[in-house]
């Protein structure tokens, strides 16, 4: 008999929820077989068995939280597993990815917390000295401040820190199992140690996660500020008993709706946002929409306000390239992308993704057309790939399908702006002294202030109106 256990799903990936069993017991199973169907945050992925045999039994039923090395089956293999070993198993085909943006993870801090935060001279000098740590590491010099710290660690009193799931804890308490190591070097970590911060608690805005000396330095900050009260900035207010007042049913956040709300609060919280709106007339824009629909059908997409949007925002993209870029605070730096991807919000039934239209700038609007309809089936039907979720520069939110005027969409950070399109409508607009039917189309533009100034998000947002109601402008200028 041979036991198959969940396999490795991914970077930062430890476990999921269990969707569906593909196999059931006296099955002859194969190797390379899917035998589940599993939900992460990250994405909804086969399973393949790295065994193959007769299954004698399933430990695991749908609904089931599993984790990575947890027996899911046992399976008679006829004493293969002893002749030869058994093969890695391989890789988990993802369906499904959710917005590539971090989790926050902040934590409310208990009333007897002890967080050793300097003034901001003294925690300048922190960030500056480790700064200097990294660079002696690099050139393969040892640090005598590591071993200083380290020892002085060990010496002095125990401390309280903040655990991501279960408030104070002692700094000797190892954390909980579930819960995967924080994306950090020794530098960002020991850092962490001499201002007393738990590193698990520290929200990362680098590349997957990765926790910078910025990070480290804003939560800190976030803890000074936030102790008085007896909680982190932004942490939500103990709920009161809702059975008091009626009956209630708890649901279990699915993964994706997880990953969403954490993204999105990390964003809100982190990047200062600012809201302009205009209105567009696409009155003749939408007589050549419908003209030359039937061009787009006959390549396989559909010729939607939202693939004309896309092509318009991405030739705005390279006339306002700081719409186009991200901010690197720890290093004091703005990114700007050479590339324009436009990433387009899908509803589904499991929450919000983001698929990205690559290339954008580079493309006419009926090959967007197609690429937007397939990646949008794609997303409603969990058959996306992780691939196709990443490297935008910007989003377009279109809710015009269901209703509403203006919205304040948030930024999809790292990006710094994401453009929201609401329901056009007839409306009299003044023309030669009297009032004539335009169809009216309102935008909501949301920026980050940090990188993005007034005027430049309401230029930006103009040259956008302009485009979509004079065309040629598109062809003059994009």
């Amino acid at each position: 008999m041979t036991d198959f256990t969940l396999p490795e799903l991914g970077e930062n990936v430890t476990a999921g929820d269990v969707l569906r069993v593909l196999v059931k017991p006296g099955d002859t199973l194969e190797k390379d077989q899917p035998v589940l169907e599993l939900e992460t945050d990250k994405a909804t992925i086969e399973v393949p068995s790295s065994v193959a045999g007769q299954v004698k039994d399933i430990k695991v039923k749908a609904g089931d939280k599993v984790k990575v090395g947890q027996s899911i089956l046992t399976v008679d293999d006829g004493g293969a597993s002893q002749a030869a070993p058994a093969s890695a198993p391989a890789p988990a085909r993802a369906l499904e990815p959710t917005r590539e943006a971090p989790p926050a993870r902040d934590a409310a801090v208990g009333a007897n917390t002890t967080v050793k935060v300097p003034d901001e001279g003294g925690l300048e000098q922190h960030v500056e000295g480790t700064r200097r740590d990294q660079a002696a590491d690099k050139s393969g010099a040892v640090s005598r401040r590591a071993a200083d710290a380290a020892e002085a660690e060990s010496a002095a009193p125990r401390q309280k820190v903040v655990d991501i799931n279960r408030g104070a804890r002692p700094a000797s308490e190892p954390a909980a199992a579930d819960v995967p190591p924080a994306p950090a070097g020794p530098a960002m970590r020991r850092m962490a140690r001499e201002l007393g911060v738990d590193i698990n608690t520290v929200q990362g805005t680098g590349p997957n996660g990765r926790i910078s000396l910025e990070d480290v330095k804003a939560h800190a900050k976030r803890l000074i500020a936030s102790a008085g009260g007896g909680r982190a900035a932004g942490a939500a207010e103990p709920l009161p008993d809702f059975s008091r007042w009626g009956e209630v049913e708890r649901q279990p956040m699915r993964p994706v709706r997880r990953k969403t709300a954490d993204h999105l609060s990390a964003a809100w919280a982190a990047v200062p946002h600012v809201t302009q709106c205009d209105v567009a007339d696409i009155t003749a824009l939408e007589e050549m929409r419908k003209k030359y629909a039937k061009t787009a059908e006959a390549a396989g997409g559909n010729l939607t306000v939202t693939a004309i949007a896309v092509k318009v925002v991405a030739a705005a993209l390279r006339r306002f390239p700081q719409f186009n870029a991200s901010v690197d605070m720890a290093a004091g730096e703005i990114v700007f992308k050479k590339y324009v991807n436009v990433g387009i919000a899908v509803d589904t039934d499991r929450g919000l993704l983001v698929p990205v239209i690559r290339g954008a700038d580079r493309k006419n609007i009926v090959q967007i057309a197609v690429e937007l309809a397939d990646l949008s089936e794609k997303a409603r039907n969990r058959k996306i790939a992780l691939e196709e979720m990443q490297g935008g520069t910007f989003s377009i939110s279109n809710l015009g399908g269901i209703g509403g005027t203006y919205f304040t969409p948030i930024v999809n950070a790292p990006e710094v702006a994401i453009l929201g399109i609401s329901r056009a409508s007839m409306q009299p607009r003044f023309e030669g002294g009297t009032f004539v039917p335009r169809l009216m189309l309102p935008l909501s533009l949301s920026y980050d202030h940090r990188v993005i100034d007034g005027a430049d998000g309401i230029r930006f947002l103009r040259w956008v109106v302009e485009a979509l109601e004079q065309p040629f402008l598109l062809a003059l200028e994009g």
